[in-house]
């Protein structure tokens, strides 16, 4: 606590809030008021006492209780306004020593803040209300609020481009509620009126979001308050700014209009004719500009017409070609699509009508069947027709599902196809390439150096010393000789007695095969004719009727297309497939001896 004199009512009103609850404090933060606005204070004695509240935290006591829930409050919104009130007289007026910056630059925008915050509020209350009382109240304490911060920003000019700076000052400014819309005019007239230099320091947005606004309220109402109070404010901005009435012509070009057809005549025409004569004066002083800018507009844009109209017409004839195409494109799709439509509908007539044909077909059949039937038979011909039917329905089922599969893997099994195919082709035209390519000529191998043939005759000396040769005379080589000659004269003659044995054998089975195929053929005993008997007495007839069968294969198979050979590329011309052959050859009979 500072050491000077002090006075005493400050004293006691910080010596109760320090022992007092924290909901008490609001009330007795009302006394200020009283102690404030005491007749017998001057000018210095009031400026100390300020001071004083400031030095012992009252006045930020204000502020802190300003940014809690209004409602909670003891005497909620009213003691909110008053404390608003005491907040900006205890503000005003007040030289800081210690620590001046805190105050302009963090306690004055916070409690612009607050009480901004604070009418927000008030307002919304206001318009929600439906009470006659309850709207008067909630607008009596809305004017406190905004003449509490009037007075904040006239005794701090600083404060009013903080004031246009903040977003609730617009969100309270543009509503459609009259009373309140005609308070925060007011306001703004206030503030143009302390600085008049105002609109120029603040962002460009918000500058032109105010003027927006402004015109709004003159256009969009017939209200003569708020036309008046928009008009005023709009001759104002036109007076102490001569710079945004060049903003005025060009942002808002029918502004004129509006004002000489809707609101002459309301009551401020005297008003309204200075700020169109401001607006006529601004026109007339940048007309010959706009004139010249007009003409080179018109020329810029007839040579852009022109440029445009003689491209469009070189690329005339292709568009209409393609217009024309497009046209019967889309008209014989819809024909397509109409006659398919027809078909379907035809085709699901016809079916509704076969399926009403069939169900009407059984059930005359069962009814006819049914008179046939024995009653005791009934529940087995029952039982009997209801298997048939699954069966039907699984085999139409399985059938389904097997065509289903097959049209899943056509794709892949045509793409295996096709790839075997080209392989195929590949492999036997890279077969003829690799016949074809003649041998290359021979090339004498280099002939070695002095030096590679001494290093290459030392190694083979080398070799030789470390590995003699055996030494064989000439009679053991004679011997070796004949005994190797023997031994390939047994073998000659091994094989040639094993190749008779299996020809030996081969007709055996062929004699077998030819029997057995004849008495699987053979007619029975009732029905043999001595033509059946003659087959089974000579083997010339069954060995005939089998070349004849093998003549015809064969004939069969060189009348071959080409496209049935495809798996035959890489045998030769003279050569035919075991399997086009008949395999019955193997049971004609081969004579031989036994």
């Amino acid at each position: 606590f500072p050491m000077a004199a002090t006075d005493p009512q400050v004293l006691a009103l910080a010596a109760q809030i320090t022992e007092s609850r924290e909901q008490d404090i609001p009330l007795l933060l009302l006394k200020l008021k009283g102690i404030l606005s005491s007749p017998s204070l001057g000018c210095e004695e009031s400026k100390k006492i300020k001071q004083d509240l400031y030095s012992y935290g009252l006045t930020q006591y204000c502020l802190l209780v300003l940014k809690r829930d209004h409602s909670l409050l003891c005497g909620a919104w009213a003691t909110a306004a008053q404390l608003a009130e005491i907040l900006s007289h205890c503000c005003v007026g007040l030289e800081v020593k210690e620590d001046p910056e805190e105050f302009y630059k963090e306690f004055l925008p916070s409690a612009i803040d607050s009480l901004l915050v604070l009418g927000k509020r008030l307002q919304a209350r206001f318009i929600r209300a439906i009470k006659d009382k309850e709207k008067q109240d909630f607008l009596h304490w809305f004017q406190i609020v905004t003449d509490a911060i009037c007075w904040l920003f006239g005794g701090h000019i600083q404060l009013a481009a903080c004031v246009l700076q903040n977003d609730r000052f617009l969100q309270l400014l543009i509503t459609d509620d009259v009373e309140t819309a005609i308070i925060m005019m007011s306001m703004l007239h206030n503030i143009l009126r302390i600085n008049s230099s105002v609109l120029l320091q603040v962002e460009e947005d918000i500058l032109h979001s105010v003027l927006d606004e402004l015109v709004y309220k003159l256009s969009s109402t017939t209200n003569p308050a708020v036309g008046s109070a928009a008009t005023k404010l709009l001759l104002l901005v036109a007076k102490f700014c001569k710079q945004l009435v060049q903003l005025f012509t060009a942002r808002y070009k029918g502004l004129k209009g509006l004002l000489s057809k809707q609101w002459t005549g309301k009551g401020f025409d005297r008003e309204l004719n200075q700020l169109l004569d401001l607006l006529y004066l601004e026109q007339y002083n940048g007309k010959g500009g706009m004139q010249r800018q007009h003409q080179a507009a018109c020329i810029i844009q007839a040579a852009w017409r022109g440029f445009q109209t003689r491209k469009r017409l070189k690329k005339l004839p292709q568009a209409v070609i393609t217009l024309q195409r497009s046209f019967r494109a889309k008209r014989e799709q819809e024909l397509q699509h109409l006659t398919k439509q027809k078909e379907d509908e035809a085709l699901k007539l016809q079916m509704q009508l076969q399926r009403q044909r069939a169900m009407r077909l059984f059930h005359e059949r069962q009814l006819a069947l049914l008179e046939v039937v024995h009653a005791s038979q009934v529940n087995k011909y029952m039982e009997e027709m209801e298997e048939k039917s699954a069966l039907t329905i699984q085999r139409f089922w399985r059938g389904y599902r097997a065509r289903r599969i097959f049209h899943q893997q056509k794709q892949s099994l045509k793409e295996y196809k096709a790839a075997v195919i080209i392989q195929r082709a590949a492999c036997k035209f890279l077969e003829k390439q690799r016949r074809r390519r003649p041998l290359s000529p021979w090339k004498e191998p280099r002939g070695l150096t002095d030096e590679q043939r001494l290093a290459l005759q030392q190694k083979v000396d080398d070799y030789i010393k470390l590995h003699p040769a055996s030494q064989m005379s000439e009679e053991m080589s004679k011997e070796l000789h004949m005994k190797a000659q023997a031994k390939l004269a047994q073998f000659l003659l091994r094989s040639r007695l094993d190749q008779r044995a299996a020809q030996r054998r081969e007709a055996l089975l062929a004699q077998v095969n030819t029997d057995v195929e004849l008495l699987m053929n053979a007619p029975g005993l009732a029905e043999t004719t001595e033509k059946d008997l003659g087959a089974f007495m000579s083997r010339s007839i069954p060995v005939a009727t089998k070349a004849r069968q093998t003549h015809n294969t064969m004939l069969k198979y060189t009348r071959w297309p080409w496209w049935k050979k495809l798996g035959d590329e890489f045998m030769e011309d003279d050569v035919i497939p075991d399997d086009a052959i008949n395999t019955e050859l193997e049971t004609l009979f081969i004579g031989g001896r036994k």
